[in-house]
């Protein structure tokens, strides 16, 4: 593979908000591992990049042929914008989802107190 596959798999990890130890934990490689793939320091074989990729939510071609001046240099000599994919995790959506929810609901316990103080007093 390419020597800067190391490099597109770091962006596109960090694009998605992934950590190296969420990474390497899902990939079942310690951390210090993870750390050397990024790096170019060990040799990618295609299952292990259909991992990643499956990791990422991203087709392998994708990974593979990524280039990231596609979506920061996204503007063209014409003034047209290309279309910007900002897919975040399902999983960190989810867990705004709850805190919104969990957030909620005290906010809803914490009037009842209030109602329940003032009728008190």
């Amino acid at each position: 593979m390419k020597q800067d596959l190391g490099a597109k798999i770091r962006k596109i990890r960090t694009l998605k908000g992934y950590t190296q130890d969420y990474m390497a934990t899902q990939l079942q490689v310690s951390q210090r591992a993870y750390s050397k793939l990024e790096n170019n320091e060990i040799k990618l074989d295609w299952e292990r990049i259909s991992n990643i990729s499956k990791i990422l939510e991203i087709d392998p071609m994708e990974l593979i042929s990524f280039d990231d001046s596609l979506i920061f240099h996204n503007c063209q000599q014409s003034g047209k914008f290309n279309d910007i994919n900002n897919n975040f995790p399902d999983e960190l959506k989810q867990q705004y989802e709850d805190q919104i929810a969990h957030l909620k609901e005290e906010v809803s316990f914490l009037r009842e107190q209030l109602k329940a103080s003032n009728k008190i007093s």
